[in-house]
């Protein structure tokens, strides 16, 4: 298990929220468990439950997201999970070319909680369809407060914009072996 800080946006600061981090935590099963953690949650909007399913637009609104590249190729995938327990997931052949849903063995479990002070989103994901060999990920999420402000954090941000799609952003090396 190993937990990594986000970073926002310089240019697109939180107003009230303190720190956003997540967990990798691989089972050993095929699947991955990601734990989003958002710090300081108080004015956080929150989309409304919706069931469970796909659906797209999910980074409108607070989102959390994960971007996986094999190492040396061009093509990524693209996850958006929602703290209303809906899900997305698209296949890129290159930076923002080419996309298309991207097919899962089964539903991603998305369920969120909130406790005093934080509140934290997990995430149970197939990593079958994952590139094989080392991979290159990058691990963000977009957060809405009730004033409108939106800020976006990510492992790394090397625009003047946030583009989460942005390779420099795949900052996370993963060992071949880890989702297997």
């Amino acid at each position: 298990m190993a937990t990594h800080r986000l970073i926002p946006h310089p240019a697109m600061p939180p107003a009230t929220v303190r720190g956003v981090e997540v967990q990798w935590i691989e089972t050993g099963k095929d699947q991955l468990l990601l734990r989003y953690r958002v710090d300081g949650h108080d004015e956080v909007v929150l989309p409304d439950f919706a069931g469970k399913g796909r659906a797209d637009g999910l980074w409108q609104t607070t989102c959390f997201e994960m971007y996986v590249q094999g190492a040396g190729e061009p093509g990524y995938l693209e996850f958006n999970f929602s703290p209303s327990q809906r899900w997305a997931a698209y296949r890129f052949d290159d930076y923002r070319e080419g996309m298309r849903e991207q097919p899962l063995d089964h539903e991603p479990l998305c369920e969120g909680s909130a406790g005093e002070r934080f509140f934290v989103q997990e995430v149970t994901l197939p990593t079958a369809g994952f590139p094989t060999g080392p991979l290159h990920v990058g691990l963000s999420a977009v957060i809405e407060e009730g004033d409108g402000t939106k800020s976006y954090w990510a492992l790394a941000h090397p625009s003047d914009k946030p583009d989460f799609h942005h390779p420099a952003c795949f900052t996370l090396e993963v060992p071949p072996t880890a989702t297997a």
